[in-house]
């Protein structure tokens, strides 16, 4: 794993108790005007689950599935972990980073795809927090999105067939499968993946959404329809966002005459607070409120094929020349460049 001395695990941080709440909207909302109402109107996500974000336990749990991975396979890498607006932040990590004479650092963020958001933004943050750390800071060296690496996409394959043979045996066949990503302003999704890089309306994001959406669904063999939807909008009603929202969706699909559905959070690493609120919660709600039958893959989370990617990637990246194992024939996102993943 040389020339690497430590790994970092980047991700976006969430509150653990309801005093945190807030605040840690506030970190994330900053510069934004975003009025305090519409934070607390957002905070009660939270507190439906006592103030408490899945995702920290989750990346608590996933560095020690890697730290075991690591060990059972002679990778000998000190483990560190950041996040962008929660504890622990990722400028106090780059800091104790230095201060323990780390100099060269392979990093991991928990997005899989390119757009502004899950690359480029985490790009800029590695630059602050380096800054922040003066000329002892680590170079940080980001591995690029990940979303059609084997590692990847078998989990998704295992946990969507596990999700739909917890359907009645006389809805499977007939079910949906509903690949939901995170929405953004289609600005945003446009702007992924550079210029020049081959991608078409919607850019890399959109573009690398429907190739996993493809992969998983001719893994599983099973012949059920699938098709790609929209979660956890925000911002304002004016601003253009993909869709269509899988709420919509559900209702739609009940006028045509659909029974069941199987949703794959396929956008996310792990099953964090977009997944337990806005699939589980309200998702599930206009299912049940429409007579469909609803049930929900896991995501990737500690899968021990997820867990031997991360070691794999790592790999790729420390060779020189490496290539990226993919299952797709995308072109690669700029990962490096200036111009991938910029906003509008």
């Amino acid at each position: 794993m040389r020339p690497y001395d430590a790994f970092l695990l980047l991700s976006f941080g969430g509150p653990e108790t309801d005093d945190d709440v807030i605040p840690f909207l506030e970190n994330v909302t900053r510069g934004r005007g975003i009025p305090r109402e519409r934070l607390a109107e957002v905070g009660e996500h939270y507190f439906l689950f006592g103030g408490v974000s899945p995702i920290n336990q989750q990346c608590r749990d996933l560095i020690e599935a890697v730290r075991a991975d690591f060990s059972a396979n002679g990778v000998d890498l000190p483990i560190y972990w950041g996040n962008r607006f929660w504890d622990p932040l990722l400028a106090e990590t780059v800091a104790q980073m230095a201060k323990d004479g780390v100099r060269r650092v392979v990093a991991l963020a928990t997005s899989a795809y390119c757009c502004y958001s899950s690359r480029r933004a985490y790009l800029d943050d590695i630059a602050t927090a380096r800054e922040a750390a003066g000329p002892d800071a680590p170079e940080i060296d980001l591995i690029g999105p990940f979303f059609d690496h084997p590692g990847f996409v078998e989990p998704l394959v295992e946990h969507t067939r596990e999700a739909l043979a917890g359907l009645p045996a006389d809805k499977r066949a007939g079910a949906r499968l509903l690949f939901s990503a995170h929405s953004i302003p289609t600005a945003m999704a446009d702007a992924s993946g550079g210029p020049g890089q081959g991608y078409g309306p919607g850019g890399a994001y959109v573009a690398q959404l429907r190739q996993v959406a493809r992969l998983v669904s001719e893994r599983l063999g099973t012949g059920n329809d699938y098709e790609l939807v929209y979660q956890s909008r925000s911002g304002p009603p004016s601003q253009p966002w993909l869709e269509p929202d899988i709420n919509d969706r559900i209702e739609e699909l009940a006028e045509e005459g659909v029974s069941a559905v199987v949703v794959v959070p396929y956008g996310f690493v792990s099953d964090h607070m977009e997944v337990k609120y806005d699939l589980d919660h309200e998702a599930l709600d206009t299912a049940r409120g429409l007579g469909i039958d609803f049930v929900r893959a896991l995501a990737p989370g500690t899968h021990p094929r997820f867990v031997s990617m991360v070691r794999e990637l790592i790999a790729e990246r420390a060779e020189p020349g490496g290539q990226p194992a993919g299952l797709s024939a995308l072109p690669p996102c700029a990962r490096e460049s200036s111009a991938c993943c910029q906003p509008r």
